[in-house]
């Protein structure tokens, strides 16, 4: 698929996931997408977790309120940030910002290669989510869990949904 096609094709994927891990060699890739994102001043702060292993990964699976795809993923990665962003010269930072831009690139790293993944980021907020998958990685206390990404080849057909047209969302000037 080219560029466009990617961007075209990718949507969020909540049903179930295959039990089979992607290779680590794809989740590297698709890490790698996320790593490559631009960042603010280039200050590159969001860090990753590429978390495969099959124990931490059914934890994660078991916790509650998530939907179909987070309960089956075989594999997730999370974007983390520090947790009290340190301010530029500019008296604001850009860690919303760059954490974004890393996991939408993930996303279309995921589906340019066929698998399906969906943006985590609300449930992560809520029952102290973020700093149990925190620490069940072993993750630094000054850092924070902002998004959490299940990747994995889809079970169910679904259709992205439908988007605006061009013309409802574009003025051009």
């Amino acid at each position: 698929m080219d560029f466009f096609e990617v961007a075209g094709n990718r949507f969020s994927y909540r049903k179930k996931l295959n039990a089979a891990a992607p290779p680590l060699d794809d989740l590297r890739k698709i890490v790698q997408a996320g790593v490559d994102a631009p960042s603010g001043k280039n200050a590159q702060t969001t860090g990753f977790l590429i978390i495969a292993d099959p124990d931490v990964v059914k934890k994660i699976n078991t916790m509650p309120g998530g939907n179909e795809a987070m309960s089956t993923a075989p594999a997730f990665i999370a974007c983390h940030v520090d947790r009290v962003p340190n301010k530029s010269n500019l008296d604001y930072e850009f860690v919303v910002e760059d954490c974004a831009a890393a996991a939408e690139n993930i996303l279309l790293g995921a589906t340019a290669l066929g698998y399906a993944a969906v943006w985590i980021d609300g449930w992560l907020r809520t029952g102290n989510r973020a700093d149990a998958i925190s620490e069940l990685c072993s993750l630094d206390s000054e850092r924070v869990i902002r998004i959490l990404i299940p990747v994995g080849k889809p079970l169910e057909e679904h259709p992205r949904r439908e988007k605006k047209s061009f013309n409802e969302r574009v003025r051009i000037i």
